[in-house]
């Protein structure tokens, strides 16, 4: 509900610019089929529903974090950045990577331990994943954010320097992955995942530097998503296997 407000809101401020891009037109406020007015009831409502429920049958912590990731993605990220500064994506992606101190404090309702070096190097991981996702998609878009003036990383640098920071970012999300797996104290079976996903995200990142490719771009964009679903469900699995489950 949080984050399903959150995004709400992005396309009722950003309805001008989906307008004009081929990949967001079809949205609802876009086609008409919903009205701003009622885009925005509906945004803020879910967002109220969603900090009552995590503050009255969760804990507050995970209310107040739940709400700021909100905010920061409305004001900071859509409202500021995105349509002003080729960092836009990699700042507002400290909204994307709340959820997981979100998760985190709903089971150890502590300040110090939501904030401890497992779940903030946790965090670190999801935003220095951000950019490496969302640049791939904006390769393969790179049009229709130059058509929108949105300054995305692709549409005002050139293609050398986007692959060069694609490249970077994923080194940095798989020093993440193993700075979680020591501080967590997970297992063999989290390392060897985590090994084995951090090297085929690499050699993916080197791939779209190399080719000059939308279509490789995209296969990097779709394999992120795989990648970040596989490394959550290994540190479960791992976490259970040591347990005898």
């Amino acid at each position: 509900l949080a984050a399903g407000g959150a995004n709400a809101i992005n396309m009722y401020v950003d309805r001008d610019i989906d307008a004009v891009m081929n990949r967001t037109k079809g949205r609802p406020l876009v086609t008409g089929a919903v009205t701003p007015r009622a885009a925005l009831m509906f945004a803020v409502a879910i967002e109220v529903v969603a900090f009552a429920w995590l503050w009255v049958l969760v804990n507050p912590l995970s209310a107040v974090l739940g709400l700021s990731a909100c905010l920061f993605y409305v004001f900071v990220y859509t409202l500021w950045l995105k349509r002003s500064s080729r960092q836009n994506i990699v700042i507002g992606g400290a909204a994307g990577a709340v959820p997981v101190l979100i998760g985190w404090s709903a089971v150890t309702d502590s300040v110090s331990e939501t904030f401890g070096w497992a779940p903030v190097t946790l965090f670190a991981l999801m935003f220095f994943w951000t950019p490496p996702h969302f640049w791939a998609l904006a390769i393969k878009y790179k049009d229709d954010y130059e058509a929108a003036d949105v300054p995305m990383l692709p549409v005002v640098a050139s293609y050398r320097e986007t692959t060069n920071n694609i490249l970077i970012y994923t080194l940095l999300v798989v020093a993440c992955s193993f700075g979680f797996g020591a501080a967590a104290g997970l297992g063999a079976l989290y390392w060897v995942s985590a090994g084995a996903l951090g090297a085929v995200f690499t050699w993916m990142s080197v791939q779209v530097r190399r080719t000059e490719s939308p279509a490789t771009a995209m296969k990097l964009f779709t394999f992120s998503i795989t990648y970040v679903t596989l490394l959550f469900g290994v540190m479960a699995a791992d976490v259970l296997l040591r347990q005898g489950w």
